[in-house]
């Protein structure tokens, strides 16, 4: 009979092959949402966001902005948010 070639794979193939197609579906799907973007709850490394003060604050303590300037942008962001 043609077409007939044995008895196929057998059980340890077909389970060789599932596990095979899980674990590069689980590969594909770790690396897409490693290369993706989060949705802002974390950044690189597992740290969360930085935020504007923590930015200005770190300018200022690598002398990038005088006390001036500093003062003037902490009093900025505090009036663009309000009340806390």
């Amino acid at each position: 009979m043609m077409g007939w070639y044995g008895g196929g794979m057998g059980w340890a193939g077909w389970l060789g092959m599932s596990l095979f197609w899980l674990v590069l579906l689980a590969a594909i799907v770790l690396l897409v949402v490693w290369l993706l973007p989060g949705a802002g709850v974390t950044g690189r490394g597992g740290r969360p966001p930085e935020s504007p003060e923590d930015m200005l604050d770190r300018r200022f303590a690598r002398g990038e902005i005088d006390v001036e300037t500093y003062q003037l942008q902490r009093a900025a962001l505090a009036q663009a948010r309000g009340p806390r």
